[in-house]
């Protein structure tokens, strides 16, 4: 009992869990949910460099990247994962959307991938940013289908990603 270990120095998945305050929020915003889910917990995005840098280029873009969130007060460590990708680990992930959305503002930012969504850079090329969308596009209705009946082979997504393959 006497090496009892403090909580604070307990390894984060051993910690128990930083109380959710709900009226904080906001239904309309599912990113406010995991903003305070995460709070507390380390957390991990995924950035893409634009254009086509070497791995070095990769490390001087993405420091000044650090550089600029550590004189925010940004607790962020950076890994280099290839020629153009790099990891920014957060110590708390309460402020990932925040990091994210300056990320996204860099003129060589391609895309910043967090919780498994793809959020477009400021450097992503138009084809990019219209691939990446954040929301689903609205479904046709079906009588503007049967209208265009004989362009459907070559509307058809599935067919044209066969062909390129």
């Amino acid at each position: 009992k006497d090496d009892d270990i403090e909580e604070g120095d307990l390894p984060e998945h051993k910690r128990p869990p930083a109380p959710i305050d709900f009226s904080k929020i906001d239904p309309g915003k599912p990113e406010s949910i995991l903003k305070l889910t995460k709070k507390g917990k380390t957390l991990m995005m995924f950035v893409t460099v634009s254009g086509n840098p070497t791995e070095k280029e990769t490390e001087e873009i993405t420091s000044l990247w650090q550089g600029s969130l550590f004189n925010a007060n940004y607790d962020v460590q950076r890994f280099i994962v290839g020629s153009n990708r790099a990891i920014f680990m957060l110590r708390d992930g309460g402020y990932a959307w925040e990091i994210k959305d300056f990320l996204i503002s860099q003129e060589r930012c391609a895309d910043v991938t967090l919780e498994g969504q793809v959020y477009p850079g400021k450097g992503a090329e138009e084809s990019e940013k219209v691939k990446n969308k954040t929301k689903p596009e609205k479904v046709k209705k079906k009588k503007d289908v049967d209208k265009k009946s004989n362009n459907i082979k070559e509307d058809n997504r599935a067919t044209k990603q066969r062909e390129d393959l």
